[in-house]
């Protein structure tokens, strides 16, 4: 018969207890072990991501425009304003075209202007002749003072002749006194009279200028008005002016329109006068001078120039920069082509410097993945960078030179600070 042992059962209860405890302390050890662990570094394609290894050397700082225009030069447009109301009758030459300066682009028709012209012609004459006019009238009056000047000067000279014979003979004792202080008398009396007589030929002679002079100013008056209508007529037959190229208005005139005066009835540019419209960063123009170095890219060659003028104003946040072209334009290059263009800022020399990362901004501390040796992981590190430019950024601290690191975007990876290559 089976003889009850109480104590064997007690015993494997015992231990049962204690193998649950110790699985229970293993399971929390491989916990906490675990949760002491580092996440693996994270697998990168190295082909998908950009590097460049740190140099030493001189660092041309430059900004880039990259979106800008081939715009005309000041002097290379002429605006053609309509000079007075017209109709348009007849269009000769369309946009596009190429133009000499006596090439006639259209012609306009003015039926009150002829009748102005007219007018104004006539006044011109019937000036002219009211000058003549009163020219011959002055000059016969100014000769008639002459004749009766003249004839004082005549009796003066023979009555000064009288008394110095008269003075003569009262001296030897000939006449008496009476006869000679008659003589006298009579001879300076002819002196003052002839005195009197210049003044007022002179006068005289002044008088007629100034008639003359405000009948002269009202011929000029109407020549001028002549004149005016003369080159009203005259562009009735609107011209080119300068060789080049006919634009197109923002409004095209039509045949039987009515301009009024100061219209606008074409533009003609010289397509190779041009300058690059550059749009700059705002926060990248204020570093620009007027004279720097600068290159436009026309997408079919690279053409020196530097800058000729900042405007002083923000649109979109960009300021445009006008580059006046130093080279000759390649083929293609025409009014509002789209350019690229680098304007040079400065020379830094002698500067530790790496290609610009995709993110990051000058005169701060980035966060960059500096390669290991041999390539094959990255580790985070903090670099302190300087002044940029467009494609490299000058660094102050945290790499060497020989150093590579990634300049891609990295930002995926903020969490992690080693990555491995592969």
């Amino acid at each position: 018969m089976d003889i009850a042992r109480p104590d064997i059962k007690q015993k494997k209860r015992r231990q049962l207890v204690v193998w649950v405890i110790l699985a229970v302390i293993v399971l929390v050890a491989a916990g906490f072990a675990v949760s002491r662990l580092k996440p693996a570094s994270p697998n990168v394609d190295a082909s998908t991501v950009y590097s460049d290894t740190v140099k030493r050397g001189d660092m041309v700082r430059q900004v880039r425009g990259s979106t800008g225009l081939l715009v005309p030069r000041e002097d290379a447009i002429r605006l053609i304003p309509a000079l007075t109301d017209a109709t348009v009758v007849h269009i000769r030459v369309l946009p596009g075209a190429q133009v000499q300066p006596d090439t006639i682009l259209m012609d306009l028709a003015a039926p009150e202007l002829d009748q102005k012209l007219l007018d104004a012609q006539l006044a011109v004459k019937a000036a002219e002749a009211d000058y003549k006019s009163m020219q011959a009238q002055l000059q016969s009056t100014l000769m008639d003072k002459k004749t009766s000047a003249a004839q004082v000067n005549a009796d003066y000279t023979q009555d000064q002749l009288q008394a110095q014979t008269d003075q003569k003979l009262y001296d030897l004792g000939v006449i008496s006194g009476l006869a000679y202080q008659k003589s006298k008398g009579t001879a300076d009396q002819l002196n003052t009279q002839h005195q009197l007589s210049l003044q007022q030929l002179d006068v005289n002679q002044k008088a007629i200028e100034v008639q003359l002079a405000s009948s002269h100013a009202k011929v000029e008056q109407a020549q001028a008005l002549l004149a005016l209508y003369e080159k009203q007529s005259a562009a009735l037959e609107v011209r080119a002016g300068i060789a080049g190229e006919l634009a197109p208005l923002a409004t095209p005139l039509q045949v039987g329109q009515h301009v009024t005066t100061g219209t606008s009835l074409a533009e003609v540019i010289q397509p190779d006068k041009l300058k690059a419209a550059l749009q700059i960063a705002e926060t990248q123009a204020h570093d620009i001078l007027i004279g720097l170095k600068a290159s436009i890219d026309t997408h079919n060659g690279v053409v020196p120039g530097h800058v000729v003028r900042i405007d002083p104003s923000v649109v979109n946040g960009t300021r445009t920069v006008d580059v006046q072209l130093d080279g000759p334009l390649p083929a293609g290059a025409v009014p509002q082509l789209s350019v690229d263009g680098t304007i040079d800022l400065e020379n830094l020399t002698n500067v530790l410097y790496v290609g610009r990362p995709a993110l990051g901004n000058e005169s701060s501390t980035l966060s960059l993945f500096k390669e290991d040796p041999d390539h094959k992981g990255a580790s985070r590190v903090a670099v302190k960078v300087g002044r940029a430019s467009v494609q490299y950024i000058q660094v102050l601290d945290g790499l060497k030179e020989g150093d590579t690191v990634i300049l891609s975007d990295m930002s995926h990876y903020d969490g992690v600070d080693r990555i491995q290559l592969q």
